[in-house]
């Protein structure tokens, strides 16, 4: 079970992250809509499967934790004790909000509405900050867990807009005889200095409060070594943005490298989001 509760987390934050990140680097990236009309269309295909994909995954997810607080695979599919799961306990009722702006954005990206961007990007914004109650953001009572939410936020707004950047970038690279990829990766490494500086701020502050420590102890056990797995990850990435952000002069003559580098950056992205789903549900070592 709790096995399938890690892939189902990786899956969903993998969606969730991504449909953010990419609306809100979309305008930065691709201009107006007759700029990129076909890559436009390409990205609107893709946020509904997405969507799609996250409502799915977040469905099973509260379904597994049903099974696991009820200690019964068959708990997952009986209604009460669902209802009673989303009604009183507290992840149900975080869920309840986040299962519903899942819901309101794909029926918005079905209907004529899918244009109204300021409105879609409100709700996958609703549904990203709905995420940062799960897990160890909830560990925390009052004044002292609100703000770990709101740094939870903060993290996750971070990882959600490279990650999704990463992946319109590499939807760029992938068109036949991309142009002008110096101006392009010139503004994304802009707003990427701000992500950077955001992410590892609120990742520090998040380890500090769960742990009691800048860094957990042991180094290779448990909760520590998958954020050392995930922080070296994370240390990758950062390597190859600067490595695209110094080599950006003369960047249209080496596409075949860049588009080959932008694919493994938003890689390594994804397994990041891959320590994190199982850093979830690990309990990280309190200081006594």
């Amino acid at each position: 079970m709790s096995s399938l509760l890690v892939l189902c987390r990786f899956v969903h934050f993998t969606m969730v992250l991504m449909l953010f990140g990419a609306w809100v680097f979309a305008p930065l990236l691709l201009g107006r809509g007759d700029r990129h009309p076909v890559l436009h269309q390409r990205v609107a295909r893709l946020s509904t499967g997405l969507t799609t994909v996250a409502l799915l995954s977040g469905v099973c997810w509260l379904l597994l934790i049903t099974a696991s607080m009820a200690d019964s695979w068959s708990a997952a599919l009986d209604p009460a004790t669902v209802q009673l799961v989303l009604g009183k306990t507290f992840f149900g009722q975080v869920w309840s909000w986040h299962l519903l702006f899942n819901a309101l954005l794909l029926g918005v990206l079905l209907s004529p509405l899918r244009t109204r961007f300021p409105l879609k990007l409100s709700l996958a914004a609703l549904l990203l900050a709905t995420l940062a109650p799960v897990g160890h953001g909830a560990m925390l009572d009052g004044l002292a867990g609100q703000l770990l939410i709101l740094n939870q936020i903060v993290h996750l707004s971070c990882v959600g807009v490279w990650l999704g950047g990463l992946m319109l970038l590499s939807l760029l690279l992938l068109q036949p005889n991309p142009s002008a990829m110096e101006a392009v990766l010139r503004r994304f490494s802009g707003v990427g200095y701000a992500l950077v500086a955001g992410l590892l701020l609120s990742g520090l502050i998040n380890v500090r409060v769960l742990t009691g420590h800048w860094w957990p102890t042991p180094l290779f056990s448990g909760f520590a070594l998958i954020l050392l797995i995930k922080a070296l990850l994370v240390s990758a990435m950062l390597g190859l943005a600067l490595l695209h952000r110094l080599r950006l002069a003369g960047c249209d003559q080496r596409l075949g490298a860049l588009r080959t580098s932008v694919l493994l950056e938003w890689l390594l992205g994804v397994a990041a989001v891959a320590a994190v789903s199982l850093l979830g549900t690990l309990p990280p070592m309190q200081a006594l």
